[in-house]
């Protein structure tokens, strides 16, 4: 007799999956949370080191911001060599720490199985500490969400894991180092789930979650303590400050929008020179460089920026210079290739053109406006509205701005998903050939039941048929099934017989006079039950290449229905019909309807 691949039970059932492996991953996670931390606090001082070598001529941990003051019209040389030994390393290192890492780490992820290779581990936060170091508008978030996923990535490959749990302790990485350089454990959770896991289970939230909690608690001993920007912000809630509040956001979606297609303007403009894209980076250090002699604030990570930004202690026309001057350089600095960070750069600019707009909007506290505009531009560049808003509230402190920092947000999100096809992030992806789809839901496979799709009228062969009799009830000319189910006296399905197994039956002669069960015996074969979901048999049909199914009752195993490949679609066909079609229930048409439904039953009725 033929063997089925599994008992006749409906799986176990329930909410999620998820098993007692995710313990294991969630301490695994805390190790390289623990890691992302040191990691961060390290190129934090080596940006640190590379400034003041560059700009003051000293060699010092200290954190100052950049002073061009020193070397006058000779700072303009100063990131152009930075880049230019970026553009090396990019070319002779590896070309993966190119770009502002979260485009890379979703790489990974997608399809490289979530494997990193050891060098962009190293070579990543130094090419960045380099570039930020000798005056790149860049923030050190990027690079160290990158590195953090790096370290991940690295720990795991040296266990036997699958390419989801790999995932799960890049993401767990990545979110760490983004919870060490700001101290926001819930905002980096949120990233991992908007942007980067592409699922959300708790196979992956929870160990993501346990890295970030031991980072946010590891942060303290080694980097200062958040709120970084401490702000008591606060707004009363009225539909004259919600209404500036979503005004904001619009303008916010459009800015985002704009500055996503400055940086992709000035990447295809760069592929257009007839030289190696080794030395883009240096072409766009140049620009960094004059840029810096207009507003020298727009250089480096620029924290201090935001600080100012939200005491309100920057002049307007300040405040105008540095978000033209910080676009400018930063669209072409990051269009040209070379190393760095997105959030902090769109901080500075969504708090200049947040503190602009405050100019106009109703009156509210110093740096208000400033803060809902970090966050919206944010929200709206990067598609991560929930990101965003917990963000400005846990680097500021400023619980009280929720609301309207979460209305801002979605205003500035929805307008990007309306306008623009790809955000900053995953066009860096698709122009590498890559498709992605940022739209999380259940798959419908797991809310079907066999029931819903297997067909009920199913044609048999008996077990007692001979192997002479089945090859000719193939070969006669009529309609065949490609596989049909072989059942005992009882009805219970033995074996599956298949187009491949009768032609072999025609080559082989030997076997006319046995029954089907003997010839089949031995044979591996799938069967489902009517209970399970639709995903569980499809499961069972890739792992065997099955593509005809009998199913079963699960107390007796009798055949009570099959299912083939094209069943599988009614739940696709289903799904799209709940997408497409549009129906009212309730309305003056329906009810016209209704009427004349009722009108012409009456008439059949009289008539009869």
């Amino acid at each position: 007799m033929s063997q089925p691949s599994a008992p006749h039970r409906t799986p176990r059932l329930g909410d999620f999956t998820t098993g007692p492996r995710v313990l294991l991953l969630a301490v695994m996670a805390i190790l390289v949370g623990s890691a992302a931390v040191v990691t961060a606090w390290a190129l934090i001082a080596l940006i640190a080191l590379v400034t003041n070598i560059a700009y003051l001529g000293r060699f010092s941990f200290v954190t100052h911001p950049i002073d061009i003051t020193v070397l006058g019209y000779a700072s303009v040389a100063v990131p152009v060599v930075g880049c230019l030994i970026v553009g090396l390393m990019a070319r002779y290192g590896s070309e993966k720490i190119r770009g502002h890492g979260i485009p890379e780490a979703m790489e990974a992820i997608l399809i490289g199985q979530s494997r990193i290779q050891p060098k962009v581990a190293v070579l990543k936060p130094l090419s960045s500490a380099i570039s930020i170091g000798t005056g790149g508008p860049f923030g050190a978030e990027g690079p160290i969400i990158m590195t953090g996923g790096a370290l991940g990535s690295l720990f795991a490959q040296c266990f036997n894991m699958s390419a989801a749990e790999r995932k799960t302790l890049l993401v767990a990485g990545a979110a760490a180092g983004m919870t060490a350089v700001f101290g926001t454990p819930i905002a980096s959770v949120l990233l991992a789930v908007e942007l980067l896991l592409f699922e959300w289970k708790p196979r992956s939230f929870i160990p993501v979650l346990a890295a970030c909690l031991a980072a946010a608690v590891e942060r303290g001993w080694l980097l200062p303590a958040s709120p970084l920007f401490a702000h008591a912000g606060a707004m009363a809630l009225t539909p004259a400050t919600l209404l500036a509040c979503c005004a904001l956001g619009l303008a916010c979606g459009l800015g985002s929008g704009l500055l996503t297609a400055m940086v992709y303007a000035a990447e295809d403009a760069f592929g257009k020179l007839p030289i190696h894209w080794m030395f883009w980076p240096a072409i766009g250090g140049v620009v960094v460089g004059v840029g810096g002699l207009i507003e020298p604030h727009a250089l480096g990570v620029g924290y201090d920026n935001i600080a100012r930004l939200l005491s309100g202690s920057i002049p307007t026309e300040g405040v105008l210079r540095l978000m033209i001057v910080k676009a400018v350089i930063w669209s072409i600095a990051l269009g040209s290739g070379t190393s760095g960070g997105v959030l902090a750069p769109l901080l500075i600019m969504g708090g200049a053109l947040g503190a602009l707009s405050g100019l106009v909007l109703p009156h509210a506290g110093v740096g208000d406006w400033a803060l809902i505009g970090m966050a919206a531009i944010m929200g709206g560049t990067m598609r991560a509205p929930l990101t965003s808003t917990m963000f400005a509230v846990e680097l500021t402190g400023a619980s009280g701005m929720l609301v309207p920092l979460i209305a801002a947000c979605g205003v500035s999100y929805a307008v990007t998903v309306l306008l623009l096809r790809r955000s900053i992030l995953t066009e860096k992806v698709v122009r590498r050939g890559h498709q992605l789809m940022r739209e999380y839901n259940v798959d419908p496979l797991d809310l079907a039941s066999v029931s819903d799709v297997m067909v009920s009228r199913v044609d048999t062969l008996p077990a007692a048929t001979t192997v002479a009799d089945a090859v000719e009830f193939f070969s006669a000319d009529l309609p065949r099934h490609k596989a049909y189910p072989v059942v005992d006296e009882a009805g219970r399905p033995v074996a599956m017989l298949s187009r491949a197994d009768v032609l072999h039956f025609t080559r082989d002669t030997s076997r006319d006079e046995a029954t089907l069960a003997e010839a089949l015996a031995g044979r591996r074969m799938v069967t489902g039950t009517p209970e399970e979901p639709v995903s569980s048999l499809v499961e069972k049909m890739v792992r065997d290449g099955a593509g005809r199914v009998p199913v079963v009752r699960s107390e007796d195993g009798v055949l009570v229905g099959i299912v083939a490949r094209k069943d599988l679609l009614r739940v696709r066909a289903r799904r799209l019909a709940e997408e497409r079609d549009r129906r009212a229930y309730f309305g003056l048409r329906q009810a016209r309807i209704a009427a004349r439904r009722r009108n012409r039953l009456k008439a059949t009725q009289r008539q009869c």
